[in-house]
């Protein structure tokens, strides 16, 4: 069941997989899209916090893939896109996050309508957190944007990295 204009009407489990699988769609498209921006970052906190978005994501992921696979579906994959950022330095930086919180604001208002939708319990709480962390995630790139270096916490005793990142996110 589902409220919808003061409507309560029954929920199909093939229309909860259209929306779960939906859902998956634009928060790998995301995914990806951090993946690939993320190359282009080289100051090393605000790389990080890439980072840290990315594992995160990645285990929204893997939770609607389970739920999409439960409803007998298979979630749609998406290619990561190539990023390009305007400018060097700051510059580039800041367009990239600026291009992030739009982004991140979209998917929050698309989602943030349809998740009421859901009344299954345990896939209804699934989208809730996942909207959310995207607020969160919004919330980093934005206070990025502003040139806040402690995102993730401070360093203890002034310490520095002492440079940037490696080119690439795995090193094996």
């Amino acid at each position: 069941m589902y409220h919808l204009q003061g409507k309560t009407e029954r929920v199909t489990p093939a229309a909860l997989l259209a929306l779960l699988a939906d859902l998956y769609r634009d928060k790998l498209r995301l995914r990806q899209r951090h993946v690939a921006a993320a190359r282009l970052v080289s100051h090393y906190e605000f790389n990080n916090t890439y980072q840290y978005v990315i594992a995160r994501e990645d285990t929204h992921l893997e939770w609607l893939r389970a739920a999409v696979a439960d409803l007998g579906g298979t979630p749609e994959e998406v290619a990561e896109p190539e990023v390009r950022a305007p400018g060097r330095g700051r510059q580039a930086l800041e367009a990239l996050l600026r291009d992030e919180v739009a982004q991140a604001d979209a998917f929050i208002e698309t989602w943030r309508a349809r998740i009421p939708a859901i009344t299954h319990a345990r896939h209804g709480k699934m989208c809730q957190v996942v909207l959310g962390e995207t607020l969160e995630h919004r919330r980093l790139f934005a206070q990025a944007l502003e040139g806040r270096e402690d995102l993730l916490g401070r360093r203890t005793g002034g310490l520095t990295t002492g440079g940037g990142v490696l080119p690439t996110r795995w090193v094996e």
